[in-house]
């Protein structure tokens, strides 16, 4: 049975809103905070469009369509909220009620601590682990969206985490990073084409 929105649209037919987390300005791009924002602009270059502000949502976003041509493909919403990331549920929300889009197919690309650099879970609901963006996202909407974790792993020595999670990625990491983004997007792609469940059999190594 499909699920159903209160405005009528089921989740089968609804667009997808996939959320790129992270923080607007040159300062913070290569952030291992900002990989959602990496990954949401790679899916955008593979739509082949570009970001525009949304009306009165505080966010990016680029409409069009993921999958191979034809009816397997599906509508999305690719955004960014521009809100920086502990307020990101606001913006979400606001693109949420203005595409109908049911909770259920609303995705956030987000990094993790408690996941190894470079791999990947994926997972509908369950609790924020600390991260605002998600934190910020439950409140507004509650915390039934699916999301594709990229692991960070945790900070070296005694580092605290907020130092951590704002500084780049070192140089090390960027040897592999476009690899781990290209696979993220690839994620997300398979998700929302195949469900959940096969998405995970295939990337939640």
């Amino acid at each position: 049975m499909d699920v159903t929105t209160s405005a009528g649209t089921s989740a089968a037919n609804a667009p997808w809103l996939i959320v790129g987390l992270g923080n607007p300005g040159p300062e913070y791009a290569m952030n291992r905070h900002n990989v959602g924002f990496m990954v949401a602009d790679l899916l955008a270059g593979r739509i082949g469009g570009k970001f525009k502000r949304a009306g009165k949502a505080q966010a990016q976003v680029l409409e069009g369509r993921l999958g191979a041509p034809g009816p397997a493909s599906r509508r999305v919403i690719l955004a960014k909220p521009m809100s920086f990331m502990n307020l990101s549920g606001g913006p979400v929300n606001a693109l949420r009620d203005f595409y109908k889009v049911p909770v259920a197919n609303i995705l956030a690309v987000h990094d993790e601590l408690d996941i190894d650099y470079g791999v990947l879970r994926l997972k509908l609901g369950g609790g924020d682990n600390g991260h605002n963006g998600l934190k910020s996202m439950t409140k507004a909407m509650g915390a039934d969206y699916h999301r594709v974790r990229f692991g960070i792993g945790r900070p070296p020595g005694r580092m605290q985490v907020a130092d951590f999670v704002l500084k780049d990625f070192s140089s090390a990491e960027r040897k592999e990073l476009d690899y781990f983004v290209d696979r993220a997007a690839d994620a997300v792609e398979a998700l929302v084409a195949e469900g959940l469940e096969r998405a995970q059999s295939s990337y939640n190594s």
